[in-house]
């Protein structure tokens, strides 16, 4: 929970479009708020930032204190955050700089608020440097009106996750196999950013599977039982999908992945039964939710 400050600031940004008055007038400041690593409850943190292109920059400075602040542990558990900008609200994935990124894109944001540096310097921890991908203002904006509509939504989000995770490991082993010169390739460490995404991704899926068992499938049934084969296979289909879900899940429990090739042999058969569930789901439910508005009507 928020301290007594902390919630004052968050109360008058919300109230004045981001405008914040008092030791942090002038500042560019947003509200993160995370998913509890150990709770599962919401927590909300005001921020300073640094605009980098389409990017923003946050620091897990803890004003130079020996240990990483609790929004950081809580995104490394839930990577899919939500984030207030000015007026604007949006969610995005969590993604900490590694390695020489993290360099360049800490260097950016001293070069913008040097007092950064000045917490670096009194700890000896590496301070995470964390990227906030802004929306795609150019991406179209597709009309949600009907529970189909919604569907269609959540499906095409799964899909470019997963699409974009294949990509990111398929190039990260491409360049441990294009090694040239003398000693071993290098492993290929997969990073934070695959991990990231690739988590966030198995928690929307087992959500999103998780009401359809829950909600969706039981109400449709009662409206359609003699479509009962089909609800079964969708269900039967959730669990063969919630034992690969697992297995990768299970590789990203670290920061690191620690296994790679297995990894990516998980992650190939997930692709290959996901996409054969969404295409088949698809195919029979659409045509039965196209009728039911969205959101619902009370």
């Amino acid at each position: 929970m928020p301290s007594a400050f902390q919630q004052s600031v968050i109360d008058e940004f919300r109230a004045n479009a981001g405008q914040v008055g008092g030791p942090f007038a002038g500042s560019d400041l947003l509200l993160l708020t995370t998913t509890g690593a150990r709770t599962g409850r919401p927590h909300t943190t005001p921020l300073g930032h640094v605009r980098d292109g389409e990017r923003l920059l946050v620091v897990g400075s803890n004003l130079g204190a020996p240990h990483h602040p609790d929004w950081y542990h809580n995104l490394l558990a839930h990577p899919a955050v939500q984030v207030e900008l000015g007026g604007q609200e949006f969610e995005t994935i969590a993604v900490p700089a590694e390695g020489a990124r993290r360099e360049e894109l800490f260097a950016r944001v001293v070069a913008e608020a040097p007092g950064y540096a000045e917490y670096q310097a009194a700890t000896d921890r590496v301070l995470p440097v964390v990227v906030l991908q802004l929306p795609d203002p150019q991406a179209p904006v597709r009309e949600i009106t009907s529970l189909a509509d919604k569907l269609v939504e959540v499906h095409t989000w799964l899909r470019g996750q997963l699409a974009q995770v294949h990509a990111e490991t398929e190039a990260n082993f491409a360049a441990r196999a294009a090694h040239r010169g003398p000693g071993a390739p290098p492993a290929p460490g997969l990073g934070l950013q695959i991990r990231q995404r690739c988590l966030a991704f198995c928690q929307a899926l087992e959500f999103h599977h998780t009401s359809e068992d829950g909600h969706v499938l039981p109400v449709m049934e009662g409206y359609h039982p003699h479509l009962r084969p089909v609800f079964d296979r969708l269900r039967e289909e959730h669990r063969s999908i919630a034992a690969v879900q697992s297995a990768l899940a299970a590789l990203l429990a670290g920061v690191a992945i620690a296994e790679p090739d297995r990894f990516r042999t998980e992650l190939a058969a997930m692709i290959q039964k996901l996409t054969a569930h969404l295409d088949y789901e698809e195919a029979e439910i659409l045509p039965l939710l196209a009728d039911v508005p969205w959101p619902p009507v009370p």
